[in-house]
């Protein structure tokens, strides 16, 4: 086998997607370093854990390593070390991508080299490597055969993005793997970027996230799932006002309101889930008042209903979805999010 040469992501041909400020500023983050929004602090910390994005490119080259350097060391005691702060690498044309392997951090240490895979033809490849989803990226680099082609990947099937705004449920938590996060699974079945802007235990619902929403371009739709981070009062008026300046941008685009995804204590305690139910009952008399006051493209969705009847299985703490749970979740919106996107 031919030596390895290290190629930075960051360089042409390959196409880094899922981090909206990227173009702009070219570092791994999923919100803006300089913003002229005020960033929780809590929320600037999480902008730099690099859930939703993915390094695209073709190769020919029979094998492919990664190394990379993350900037802490995985110990999330419910999550898989590989889901917080592996890389994910699928192959195939857009809709039609398939899990390959996954680059397992080393626990002990923030930098990692990992084989992804090595075959015996030189076929061309369209490659996707997921980043981590609760970890920050300082540097990652693609290793190829020396005498490999390397080429732009081939384009999404659908144009644009889909942005969602939510909890650590958007985020990824708790996944086996990054391309089990339920963005990064629609993004694969539908054929679209994500943005995702899940931010664990801190997507509240303020009105500057909103604002820095309206700075993303080419939005097609606009997933809302953070009620599980908020309260009742605190939901009533965050969600009219975060509504309202997402509307003064994008003016003809669906907005999805999803509420708290069910809890397993839900079962045993009816007065909790019916007060995590008012929530619901309120966006959905938003929803139908948008409607009526003209605003067709508002929808509300019931996050009670979306691990179905696996509910009580699906999920690593009561409330955190496994990979099982995060499937559900994708099979449940992936044909509302079709419709939206293909009415457009």
């Amino acid at each position: 086998m031919e030596e390895t040469v290290w190629l930075s992501p960051l360089e042409k041909p390959f196409e880094i997607k899922g981090f909206a400020w990227f173009d702009k500023e070219r570092i791994y983050r999923r919100l803006p370093k300089n913003s002229q929004f005020k960033i929780p602090e809590s929320v600037d910390y999480l902008a730099n854990n690099t859930a939703g994005g993915v390094i695209r490119f073709r190769t020919d080259s029979r094998i492919l390593m990664l190394r990379t350097r993350i900037s802490e060391l995985s110990g999330m005691p419910h999550m898989p070390a590989t889901g917080q702060s592996g890389f994910d690498c699928y192959i195939g044309e857009s809709t039609k991508e398939i899990y390959c392997s996954t680059a397992i951090p080393d626990v002990n240490n923030k930098e990692y080299e990992r084989k992804l895979f090595q075959f015996g033809d030189k076929k061309i490849k369209n490659i996707g490597l997921y980043f981590p989803l609760y970890m920050g990226v300082d540097e990652v680099l693609v290793g190829i055969e020396k005498n490999a082609k390397i080429a732009k990947p081939s384009p999404f099937i659908e144009k644009g993005r889909i942005v969602a705004y939510g909890t650590s449920i958007t985020q990824g938590g708790c996944a086996s793997r990054p391309g089990m996060a339920y963005t990064n699974i629609l993004s694969r079945w539908l054929g679209i970027e994500f943005i995702n802007l899940g931010f664990s235990g801190s997507g509240k619902g303020e009105p500057e996230l909103a604002h820095l929403i309206t700075m993303i371009s080419n939005v097609r739709c606009i997933l809302l799932d953070y009620q599980a981070n908020t309260d009742y009062q605190r939901y009533l008026t965050t969600l009219p006002e975060f509504v309202k300046i997402l509307r003064k941008r994008f003016k003809k685009i669906p907005i999805i309101i999803i509420s708290r995804p069910p809890v397993s204590i839900w079962a045993f305690d009816k007065k909790t889930k019916d007060i995590w139910m008012k929530g619901y009952r309120f966006q959905e008399k938003f929803a139908k008042q948008m409607n009526k006051q003209g605003d067709g493209l508002i929808f509300s969705y019931n996050g009670s209903v979306l691990f179905k009847k696996m509910w009580q299985e699906s999920t690593v703490d009561g409330g955190h979805p496994t990979d099982l749970g995060f499937l559900t979740i994708a099979k449940a919106l992936y044909p509302i999010l079709k419709r939206k996107i293909q009415t457009l």
